[in-house]
């Protein structure tokens, strides 16, 4: 590996490095918005976009458990849709 390839990859782990945590959050953060935003609808708020959020619906369902366990919830909030 040459110097270069060396240099950058030390620096952009020294300027990454102590905003990690952050930037996992605001991702975590970010995706519980979105997973909120497709099951708005089938947690009882109503959704203007609910047509374009129910073909994202199957997609959510896999994160479906990490989602209501970071949300305080020990079993599903969605009638029907048991994941644990």
């Amino acid at each position: 590996m040459s110097f270069l390839k060396r240099l950058d990859r030390g620096l952009r782990e020294f300027y990454v490095a102590p905003y990690r945590r952050v930037f996992a959050r605001a991702k975590r953060d970010e995706e519980d918005l979105f997973m909120m935003l497709v099951l708005s609808e089938a947690l009882g708020v109503p959704n203007p976009a609910s047509g374009a959020t129910l073909e994202l619906l199957p997609e959510m369902m896999d994160r479906m458990h990490d989602w209501h366990i970071r949300q305080g919830l020990d079993q599903s909030p969605l009638d029907g849709l048991s994941c644990c």
